[in-house]
């Protein structure tokens, strides 16, 4: 499976959040005021007959610290690990399309840029209107955050309590911040019209995350935001000088969303959620990431986190350093030395392979390396001299994308192996020059017998499915590290 987020639950009202700072702007907005809808173009016709045809789901998503990041080189989001589930229940690859404004979800979903919005949508009426929802997987409502006060670890409970508002009444006259295109907007609104007084309503741009909002509260930059309890609980856990116990909404139901030209996903959509959340590994994920507040800190905290800037493991600069002696994309080689050792350098296979890259000893001397292969920059020079031989040996591959495909499932399973797959490929009406859906198919084959005996084979038996994994998970981690780390970083 080729692979290029979900919110959650007691009484309240419902509340949003977004900020405008950037801009210098300010705009109140009264309870008569409607909140902005945007109109959608008409939905193009694709449902899962032409998906299926395609073979391949495109999920919408967002980056953000809950439904999709890297940390220490690996994918990970609740919503990541959902769609991966959903993808193979429907037997398709999975293409992840990484939204950076919120405003446009119902845009790009409606033009045909995914197929699914995979993210905690909270049913609306108005909603309901642009897009179909799924089943709902969970249930939350939607909590004020805001500040504790600044000496709050010196004070008694009933004075903190005090100084926080406690009764939805008292936001009148105060500064929310939140995105316009949000439940979080219309809730203020109809709250506006049910405490009969206006709050202040601050606009922010569509591609501020609530996340950065409950930041900016903990920062003091902004006194007040909304957030969906789950989330607001989980980055409390980070900003202890948060508190998010005053609802603002009724429970509310989350779900994903299709267009209304796609019925056929909606039923398997919903197929999937009713079984996926009878399986014990439903509640595992979610807990993994909205439960487990100490994961969540260490997250957060770590220099390898994906949000708190371009790193993913501490040996980046060596990588960055070895990739462009190699032409190579630097966050190629790094999924490949993720695949290889999960960034451990004193990571030994069960074959003897050592290191960051998994050097054989005798490969190592071979290229002329013998110091210890568990020295990170030892390694990474044997590593990438044996990727440059495999250069050479692969240069008449026309194509330089698919000679980079040759190249990895070189340096996993050897040159010999690859190419008696390009000669059962010749044999049998395929392109030898091509690894996708061509040699790949031939490589697979040689763990059977009818291939391996064939005459034309020179290297006999070969674990197919091994290099074949390896090259398509590499070049899959390739693409999400493409989608959140800048090549230049």
């Amino acid at each position: 499976m080729n692979i290029n987020n979900l919110h959650i639950g007691s009484l309240g009202f419902f509340f949003a959040v977004c900020i405008c700072g950037m801009l210098g702007c300010r705009e109140v907005q009264s309870s008569k005021t409607e909140p902005i809808q945007t109109k959608p173009s008409e939905p193009v016709q694709i449902d899962l007959p032409e998906i299926k045809a395609r073979g391949k789901l495109k999920a919408i998503t967002t980056y953000s610290s809950t439904s999709y990041f890297i940390y220490k080189g690996q994918p990970m989001g609740f919503e990541y690990e959902l769609l991966l589930d959903l993808a193979e229940y429907l037997n398709l690859d999975l293409e992840f399309v990484l939204v950076e404004n919120l405003d446009e979800l119902t845009q790009m979903l409606n033009k045909g840029d995914g197929d699914l919005i995979a993210f905690g949508l909270t049913i609306t009426q108005p909603r309901k209107e642009l897009v179909s929802f799924t089943k709902h997987y969970t249930t939350t409502q939607q909590v004020l955050v805001q500040r504790l006060p600044e000496n709050w670890h010196r004070l008694k409970y009933h004075h903190i309590e005090s100084m926080l508002i406690r009764n939805q009444i008292d936001l009148i006259g105060k500064p929310v911040y939140v995105r316009k295109n949000t439940s979080y907007y219309e809730r203020l609104i109809n709250l506006s019209n049910e405490i009969g007084g206006d709050i202040d309503i601050i606009p922010v741009p569509g591609n501020t995350e609530t996340e950065d909002l409950i930041k900016k509260v903990s920062l003091g930059d902004i006194d007040y935001t909304i957030a969906d309890q789950h989330v607001a609980q989980i980055n409390q856990s980070f900003y202890k000088n948060l508190d998010v116990k005053t609802p603002v909404s009724f429970p509310q139901r989350i779900a994903w969303a299709v267009r209304k030209t796609s019925p056929e996903l909606l039923k398997s959509v919903n197929a999937w959620i009713t079984q996926f959340k009878r399986k014990p590994h439903f509640n595992i994920v979610y807990k993994k990431y909205f439960k487990n507040r100490s994961a969540y800190y260490r997250r957060v905290q770590s220099p390898f986190y994906s949000k708190n800037g371009g790193n993913i493991s501490q040996y980046d600069d060596l990588i960055k350093q070895y990739a462009n002696d190699l032409n190579w994309d630097w966050r190629l080689l790094a999924s490949m030395i993720y695949q290889e050792s999960r960034f451990n350098p004193e990571a030994i296979s069960w074959m003897g392979a050592r290191g960051l890259m998994q050097v054989m000893p005798e490969t190592a001397e071979l290229f002329g390396y013998t110091a210890s292969l568990e020295r990170p920059e030892t390694n990474l020079k044997a590593g990438i001299t044996y990727i440059k031989f495999l250069k050479r040996l692969w240069k008449n591959i026309p194509d330089s994308t698919e000679r980079q495909k040759f190249i990895l499932a070189s340096y996993n399973v050897g040159q010999g192996h690859v190419m008696d797959a390009r000669r059962l490929a010749r044999k049998h009406g395929k392109n030898p020059d091509i690894w996708t859906d061509n040699v790949e198919i031939f490589i697979l084959a040689k763990s059977e017998s009818a291939f391996y005996n064939d005459p034309i084979v020179k290297h006999g038996y070969c674990r197919g499915q091994e290099p074949y994994d390896y090259v398509r998970d590499i070049l899959e981690r390739y693409e999400l590290y493409k989608k959140v780390l800048l090549r230049d970083a």
